[in-house]
């Protein structure tokens, strides 16, 4: 979602507000409280970390990965800023950023998130950004079906919403392969320098997910 910080080259939520395999978890009292830590085949997923801002900073500041996102913060102070306004955030109650780890590393090499749309989280957008240099290794699709199990299963959301711009191909395949339904195209409806881009809009409903979870184990390939 070009309005959420970061995509795999793809698809994040707004930077310049924060600026201003099974899986197993770790559980918690209270997302709110702290995230829980999820563990799948290839990724860990948890809380960021201010120690994860050089990382963030070297793996979504890059041509190919901020080329169709709202523009990343441009130092490491900037990152920090925006890992400090996702905790804040998540305390809220209002938004979800899971640092994206791959098993055998300490740093995030990307992040992926969720935002309430309406209060409850009923209906609710995600976006994701990844290291160009883990793209097709299939720590993205690892990742992504944790994020939206804890989504469906734990913050309780009955629609995920995303948006990726036309002209980002990956972006728009990732979302594919999750499972998510193209429901349609929103005209000139992302600004990224200058310029007004046509986004893909892509759902996914919890009972479908539930479905193909019960009859295939999972929709990611």
């Amino acid at each position: 979602m070009e309005k959420m910080p970061y995509r795999d080259a793809e698809v994040l939520v707004d930077m310049k507000a924060a600026v201003a395999g099974e899986a197993t978890m770790t559980t918690t009292s209270d997302w709110r409280q702290a995230l829980p830590v999820l563990t799948g085949s290839m990724v860990t997923l948890r809380e960021l970390r201010l120690s994860d801002a050089p990382s963030l900073l070297a793996m979504l500041s890059t041509e190919e990965v901020s080329r169709f996102i709202s523009p990343p913060p441009t130092t490491v102070e900037g990152f920090e800023r925006f890992i400090a306004w996702t905790h804040r955030e998540r305390a809220a109650g209002n938004y979800v950023c899971f640092a994206v780890v791959p098993h055998g590393m300490d740093s995030a090499i990307g992040i992926i998130q969720v935002r309430q749309l309406e209060p409850g989280f009923a209906t609710a957008e995600w976006g994701f950004a990844i290291g160009s240099g883990f793209w097709g290794t299939g720590v993205f699709l690892d990742g992504a079906k944790m994020v939206v199990d804890f989504a469906f299963d734990v913050v309780g959301a009955h629609r995920l919403e995303a948006r990726a711009a036309v002209a980002n191909g990956r972006g728009n395949g990732a979302l594919r392969k999750v499972g998510a339904v193209q429901e349609g195209v929103l005209r000139k409806s992302f600004l990224r320098n200058g310029e007004y881009l046509d986004q893909t809009l892509w759902t996914i409903l919890d009972d479908d997910w539930r479905r193909s979870r019960s009859v295939g184990g999972a929709q990611i390939h």
